[in-house]
């Protein structure tokens, strides 16, 4: 069964098991899907009334983006476990010989690739939606800010998830492989943490005004 086909309480039962799948990564992924829905509820809930014309630009600029999310998101979970069940795969390869040993190691190699580059994915989609999030704050439905305070959090979240998931696979990988993950990744971190700390404060704003 796919993630996104679960019941709520079903994700949370194969979340908690002691299976290697579905984890971090996937949480993260899925939790980025989280931020895209209540984005686009804000985005609908100010779109829905003239009193709220000046967040109307906005709110059309962040639905642009979040709904391809809402299904991106899903996506991406899938992805994510299927990388790292590949990963669990090559290790399982024989090695009784040079020549398997050598296809082993290599399979291992690529899988862990794999293993980062789908969580890089989901941070870089995450970032995206973070970085349009305060524009929504300043001039959405100010009824709904602190939803948009809850989706600056899931997204957060899933994009520093994702990260930390993009680590720990390079750090396995010898340093010649993975290196346009590794030259974004300070970068990308960096951006991160600038736009989390801005749609907090934004959405701080809003509900002090």
């Amino acid at each position: 069964m796919k993630w996104m086909d679960m019941s709520l309480r079903e994700f949370q039962a194969a979340l908690s098991s002691s299976s290697p799948t579905p984890g971090g990564g996937t949480a993260a992924a899925v939790a980025l899907g989280q931020a895209a829905s209540l984005a686009v509820m804000v985005c609908d809930l100010t779109l829905n009334s003239e009193k709220w014309q000046d967040g109307w630009g906005a709110s059309e600029e962040i639905q642009a983006v979040a709904i391809p999310l809402m299904r991106q998101s899903g996506d991406l979970a899938e992805k994510d476990s299927q990388a790292f069940d590949q990963v669990m795969e090559a290790f399982r390869l024989p090695k009784s010989s040079d020549s398997e040993i050598d296809v082993r190691r290599q399979a291992i190699r690529e899988a862990t690739l794999l293993a980062a580059e789908i969580p890089h994915q989901t941070a870089v989609a995450a970032l995206k939606l973070l970085q349009l999030l305060p524009r929504l704050a300043a001039s959405g439905n100010s009824n709904a800010v602190s939803d948009v305070g809850v989706a600056g959090l899931l997204a957060s979240a899933a994009a520093k998830g994702a990260i930390f998931n993009v680590e720990i696979n390079l750090a396995s990988l010898h340093e010649t492989m993975g290196s346009g993950l590794r030259k974004n990744l300070p970068g990308l971190k960096e951006d991160v943490r600038i736009a989390s700390r801005s749609i907090m404060d934004a959405v701080r704003d809003r509900m002090e005004s």
